[in-house]
Formats: structure tokens, C-alpha cells, sequence
């Protein structure tokens, strides 16, 4: 991301606040914490200038990007030099995928990864020569282990594994996918862009990327290489984060990514058990609406996220029948929100593909009435559905 020079918040989220969030049940991302926005302003006087140059603007700016820098690998619990910072998570990632393709190049069996991965990932993968391995996954969406150990070998490059499922919820067993990959000389490569803010920050990893806008930042791809990891820049290098970007990182994004980070931690547990009794609460009133599946694992999952699906009726027209409730939810795949496609996660899974309707909590911090929000999806739900199917035809469920 260029560095920004007006006063406008980082992109179409900086606006939310202001126009109030009701009814936003669709927080993939969320609206940026008010202290981030507060920060991202105030450090357009301090922190304008590129961060690569010597005069005296440019080493006050390398400071504050460091000082950002630091905070946000703190609260990973790597090191800072093992953080780069980047435009986006989805820009962070084909990063850790580049890299990891051409420092383990001489490795030649292809790359493994879970038939659940983020769409972009997966593209990124099978547009490879060689293409990826994809192991199953369970019905919940975890991975299968016995898959897993089978696929890794001596000449897999290296691994792809998220930290927990972007669409349902799901945490995957990283630390015993981890020790089979650890058993061949094979990176890890954990995209927790769905987690990290939210859930706790995983442990068992080479590589990981993860997004500030997942803990209520702006747009901020981070990526971490542990010390060891076989990783290869951009070539030509680039004189940015040492070679891992092609861009200059825009400071006052990084220091507001870096404050809201210091504002989620400060409130993760209440804000945790907070978000899972609302999502039990919708996985509860979703699962007594006759032929609906509620998809996902009911206990090992992400506090803040849930879907499920309603036979007879298409996503798209519960989403929109929802809307003129006031309430904002989302359908089709979460990484393939733009086209409505069916969820090749659900698909992958063996679940339901058909009348998708997923949530994704915003933080309380941001949305103080989401309590409201969520009792009232759970009392229009069932005529809403009811209602849908009636049009069709489709009575007595």
C-alpha cells in the first residue's frame, strides 16, 4: 500500500462508524476501531514521509514503523525481525507462497494443502506446474490427519494449513499437522488471517500471515518467516521490508493496525466469551428451523463465526429477505463473496452447498448492540425461511 497523504480513514470501512453499524452481521472485516482511526489520523503529522529515506522525516518514520512493528510481533510472539508488513493479508500471503516456492525449489513433489484453504490460495496453488496435493477434510472441516500424513514427504516443498476456517468456524489440529511436517524437513505455512485478534494466536508455525483488519485495523497484511525458514525475496530486490514487498509500508496504516491491536488484546477474553454465547445462540435458533444445517464444528471453533444452510431456498434470497429486516449478513463462499459461487468449503465437507448463509460478528467494540442484532435475526429466521419456501412451493417442513 502506497502511503497515504489525505485525511480519509483507509479505505470504505472508515466510514462505518459514523453511519452506524445495526444490523451488521457481516464483519469480514469489520468497521476499524475508533482509537485505530483516531491514531491512522494523528500519524499523517508525524509519520508522512517514506520510511526508506535518510532526512530527518524518513528516520521519524523508520521509527514509528519499527515501533509498530514491534508491538504487532509482541503480540504474535515472534520477533520483530521475523514481521514484514504488507498491503493487504491477501497480498501477504501470495507472498509467504512465493517465497516458499523459490527458497525450497529443489524440493520437487508438489505442495500440500487442505481442500479448505482460502479460494486465493488454492488458485495459487493449482495454476503451479505441478499443481498441490489437497487432503480431505471431515464433515466438521477439520483436516484429515491420516490424509495429512500421508501427503507430506521428503520432496513436499511446503505446507498450507489454516489456523481455522474462515466459513465455518473450524480450528484445525496445527499442532499435529505441524509435527508431521516438522518430521520431513517440511515448512508450515498457517494462514490465520480468519483468527489472529480473535481466537488465539497459534503457535505451531514456520510462516504465518495474518490481517489487521481481522482485529478491528485497517488493511494490513502482516507476515512472519520464523529464523530458519528457507525463504527467498522478490527478485529483482526491492529496498522494502527487506525485499518482501515491493511497496513502501504506509505508516500511519502500520500504527493503527499496531493500536488496535492494544485495544483488542486489552478486552480478547470478554470479548470472546461474549461472541460464542451469541453465535451459540444463533446456531441454536438456525438449527430448530426445520431442513436447515448448521455446518461447522459445535465446540473447536472460532468464537465470533457460523453458518448454515437452508434446503429449498438460495443464499442470495434469505440475504436479501434478512436485509429488509435490517440485518446484514453474507452468503456464498467467504473468500468468493464477490460472485456468490456455491462454498467449496461446503462442497469439500460433503455439507449442504445450497441456501448458505454465514456470520461473521463484528467486535462488541464497534457494534455495542449486537446482542439486539443477533435476538432479532434469531426471531425473524424462521418466517423469513418459512416465507421463502413458500413462494416455491415448499410447505410442511
Amino acid at each position: 500500500m502506497a502511503p497515504q497523504t489525505d485525511s480519509t480513514p483507509p479505505g470504505p470501512r472508515g466510514t462505518a462508524l459514523a453511519e452506524g453499524v445495526r444490523g451488521l452481521l457481516d464483519a469480514s472485516p469489520g468497521p476499524v476501531l475508533p482509537a485505530a482511526l483516531e491514531t491512522w489520523r494523528a500519524a499523517h503529522d508525524l509519520a508522512w514521509a517514506d520510511p526508506t529515506s535518510r532526512h530527518a522525516a524518513g528516520r521519524r518514520s523508520r521509527a514509528l514503523l519499527d515501533r509498530a512493528r514491534a508491538i504487532i510481533a509482541g503480540g504474535l510472539g515472534v520477533r520483530p525481525d521475523e514481521v514484514t508488513l504488507h498491503a493487504s493479508g491477501d497480498q501477504a500471503a501470495r507472498t509467504a507462497l512465493a517465497g516458499l516456492a523459490r527458497g525450497r525449489r529443489r524440493r520437487i513433489g508438489p505442495p500440500v494443502a487442505s481442500s479448505v484453504e482460502h479460494s486465493g490460495l488454492l488458485r495459487w496453488l493449482r495454476a503451479r506446474d505441478e499443481g498441490a496435493v489437497e487432503v480431505a477434510a471431515t464433515p466438521t472441516g477439520a483436516l484429515d490427519l491420516p490424509g495429512w500424513r500421508a501427503a507430506i514427504t521428503g520432496e513436499t516443498p511446503f505446507a498450507v494449513l489454516q489456523a481455522a476456517n474462515q466459513e465455518v468456524g473450524t480450528r484445525q489440529p496445527l499442532t499435529e499437522a505441524r509435527s508431521v511436517t516438522a518430521a520431513h524437513g517440511v515448512p508450515l505455512l498457517v494462514d490465520a488471517r480468519a483468527s489472529v485478534g480473535r481466537d488465539p494466536v497459534p503457535r505451531d508455525f514456520d510462516v504465518l500471515v495474518a490481517d489487521a483488519a481481522s482485529w478491528g485495523g485497517p488493511r494490513l497484511g502482516v507476515l512472519v518467516v520464523r529464523t530458519g525458514t528457507r525463504f527467498s525475496p522478490h527478485d529483482p530486490p526491492s529496498p522494502h521490508e527487506g525485499g518482501f514487498t515491493l511497496d513502501p509500508v504506509a505508516v500511519p496504516t502500520a500504527l493503527a493496525a499496531a493500536e488496535a491491536w492494544q485495544q483488542v488484546t486489552a478486552d480478547a477474553g470478554e470479548e470472546s466469551r461474549g461472541a460464542r454465547e451469541l453465535i451459540d445462540r444463533i446456531r441454536s435458533a438456525a438449527g430448530a428451523v426445520g431442513a436447515v444445517d448448521v455446518v461447522g464444528d459445535p465446540w473447536d471453533r472460532l468464537p465470533h463465526v457460523c453458518t448454515f444452510s437452508v434446503l429449498y431456498v438460495d443464499g442470495e434470497t434469505i440475504v436479501d429477505e434478512l436485509a429488509r429486516h435490517g440485518l446484514a449478513v453474507a452468503s456464498g463462499s467467504a473468500c468468493t463473496s464477490d460472485t456468490l459461487e456455491p462454498s467449496h468449503v461446503l462442497a469439500a465437507m460433503g455439507a449442504l452447498t445450497q441456501g448458505n448463509v454465514r456470520i461473521t460478528l463484528p467486535l462488541a467494540a464497534v457494534s455495542p448492540d449486537r446482542a439486539d442484532d443477533v435476538e432479532r435475526l434469531c426471531a425473524v429466521l424462521p418466517e423469513v425461511v418459512r416465507s421463502a419456501r413458500g413462494r416455491l412451493g415448499v410447505t410442511d417442513l
